[in-house]
């Protein structure tokens, strides 16, 4: 399943690092990859011992529900497989959809190279698949080739790859977005054999409902819950599978970063709720702190654990369960059904991707993520080949004849095996020869403080230092100005805070009120204007900065000069591309001392690092001493 753009915070808490839901989504998929490995290891147990007869019992036993002579009857393996699998492939829309509006997709600059080397990651494979089996009933099974499981790959990277991989991970959950969107086009269109038009319609209905919700601001889940319901059982009877419902349903559900104006509302009514904490303004205090965080990523929140922990493991106890006594497994070994499987999906994955993106690269189609090199992407695109949960589905759907069904189960177990040596042994050469050993972000500041050119309160030979990256446009950056203050409050003439200037693309003004802060500076009103820009945020029209410059006694005429002048743009410019070379992506982004601060930015977390900085010193000459 699916898979940080350069953006303001918007999490939970609102003070952790850009992309702290992501992961925290990843670790929940790579948490979730020993349980769903448990769960396919049993199914083997079960169906290649006495226990054979009852598994097989269990998963084909009939549950009907009905109402007025009218339901479903359906066995438990397709209850699990059409049903509790759409909430997968919602989750994965959902996240989709989060990524295209408020996360890493939203830079459409970053998509290219995923997107090249996805679709190598998809074409490469289906075309060796079929090289081996481009005939008969066989031919079908091309489809089992070109997806990637996810919570897989992420468990796989965490145990064989780079110690620390943030910027591979996100390289190979954007990669697999392209993966999930068209496996689940594939299931839907060419593994469909008729349509019901009139339950199609239905459906269509229902999910032109969730747009008509989203479109209306309708906060509320239950609204979307029943529409999603009514989609999937219409697809259920149109004869297209569930996945599809899934998919299109989390796609098209709002996501969207929290609004200071909500936040700052939610925090007055838990006042008011603190001051009198009666049952009506308890329910009042909770819907208003459940209106600042989307639809989307509330549901996700819901459903991730669930789907992670248990829906994709069932699925996997389901349909992972091969009865290799007897000779099957030898059967199986000399099948060109089994061989394609893994041909496709180890050979094509890791050839199709890594092709695609290294080409994409030198072709200057775009680049790779700061941090992720040559051997990286080739260790990432062999544990693509690990393609289990969607594989698994598509099986089903392709075959027919229960020895292909048998014979495609063993290549996707063993695609799992093979992947995962063969990334492991790419992540190891590429460490050793290349040294390409962390896949991550910089975590020093590039550029060292200067106190002729950075702006500095406080002394320049201060105990400690703290260097904020920020947007004059974004709220949180406005926010974190409190927090700012009351460490400057706690440290005193202790501390040296530093402010760079880091516009984000997504703020249309935050360049122009940059430049006129540098302005502002050069009539030695950098700080009051500082504030006030801050203070004013959302108002940095041209003609909101000439009124703060009067407000503030700055001669206008000067200032507006100033804004058009080179030097000061240039010296925005430098320190944006600082704050790349030294990993910031998202503002407010902090450095204590010279290392990038990571986790939450209140006034008390930043109290502790910088205590925490100023004491290692103070430490090593002690121990320094005792020797």
């Amino acid at each position: 399943m699916t898979v940080e753009r350069t953006r303001s915070r918007g999490d939970e808490d609102f003070s952790g690092q850009a992309g702290t839901a992501l992961r925290r989504f990843m670790r929940t998929e790579a948490g979730s990859a020993g349980i769903l490995v448990a769960a396919a290891l049993l199914a083997l147990v079960c169906a290649s011992t006495p226990l054979s007869g009852g598994y097989e019992r269990l998963w084909a036993m009939p549950l009907a529900v009905r109402l007025d002579g009218h339901g479903l009857d359906l066995s438990l393996r397709e209850w699990v497989s059409d049903g509790l699998m759409v909430v997968f492939f919602f989750l994965v829309g959902l996240e989709v959809r989060r990524e295209l509006s408020v996360g890493e997709l939203t830079d459409r600059r970053r998509t290219l190279v995923p997107l090249v080397a996805g679709l190598g990651g998809m074409v490469v494979p289906a075309l060796l698949y079929l090289a081996l089996n481009h005939d008969g009933a066989a031919a079908r099974g091309w489809g089992v080739v070109i997806g990637t499981d996810t919570a897989f790959l992420l468990g796989m990277l965490a145990l064989v790859g780079p110690a620390v991989s943030t910027q591979l991970r996100i390289f190979l959950l954007t990669l697999t977005v392209i993966d999930d969107i068209v496996a689940v086009s594939v299931i839907g269109i060419a593994y469909t054999d008729a349509v019901h038009v009139g339950a199609l319609v239905v459906a269509a209905v229902a999910l032109a409902g969730i747009v008509v919700l989203a479109r209306a601001d309708v906060w509320r889940s239950g609204a979307y819950i029943a529409l999603v319901v009514v989609a999937w059982l219409a697809t259920v009877y149109s004869g297209l599978h569930a996945s599809i419902a899934g998919m299109v349903a989390g796609l098209l559900i709002p996501a969207t970063e929290p609004l200071r104006s909500q936040v700052e509302a939610a925090a007055q009514q838990f006042r008011v709720f603190r001051q009198s904490p009666l049952p009506g303004l308890q329910r009042r205090t909770r819907a208003q702190l459940t209106r600042t965080i989307s639809v989307n990523e509330r549901f996700q929140a819901s459903l991730h654990g669930v789907t992670s922990y248990v829906v994709v493991p069932l699925f996997a106890f389901a349909n992972a369960g091969v009865d290799l006594r007897g000779g099957v497994l030898g059967e199986a070994l000399t099948s060109p059904v089994t061989w394609g499987v893994v041909l496709g999906l180890v050979v094509g994955k890791t050839l199709g991707i890594t092709a695609g993106a290294l080409g994409a690269t030198r072709l200057r189609v775009g680049r790779l993520p700061e941090g992720v090199g040559g051997g990286h992407v080739l260790g990432g695109a062999a544990l693509s080949g690990i393609g289990f949960t969607v594989a698994l589905l598509i099986i089903h759907l392709a075959f027919d004849d229960a020895a292909l069904q048998r014979d495609a189960v063993v290549g996707v177990l063993l695609s799992v095996v093979v992947a995962s040596v063969l990334g492991r042994l790419a992540f190891a050469l590429s460490a050793r020869f290349l040294g390409q050993r962390d896949a991550a972000l910089p975590t020093r500041l590039s550029r060292p403080v200067d106190p002729a050119r950075d702006h500095v309160s406080g002394p320049a030979d201060a105990e400690v230092t703290l260097v904020e990256y920020l947007d004059f446009e974004c709220p949180f950056c406005a926010k974190a100005t409190g927090s700012a203050r009351q460490v400057r409050e706690h440290f005193g003439d202790r501390l040296r805070y530093v402010v760079r200037n880091l516009p984000l693309d997504v703020h249309p003004h935050a360049e122009l009120a940059a430049v006129a802060a540098e302005a502002a500076g050069r009539q030695d009103c950098y700080w009051p204007m500082h504030d006030m820009l801050f203070a004013h945020h959302d108002e940095l029209e041209l003609e909101d900065l000439a009124g703060y410059a009067g407000d503030l006694g700055l001669d206008v005429e000067r200032f507006l000069r100033d804004l058009q002048d080179e030097d000061l743009a240039r010296r925005v410019a430098e320190d944006k591309a600082s704050a790349g070379e030294s990993g910031a992506r998202s503002t407010p982004t902090f450095f204590v001392g010279e290392r990038r601060h990571e986790g939450p930015w209140d006034a008390a977390t930043l109290i502790a690092a910088l205590e925490a900085d100023a004491e290692a010193p103070r430490a090593g000459r002690g121990a320094r001493t005792r020797r």
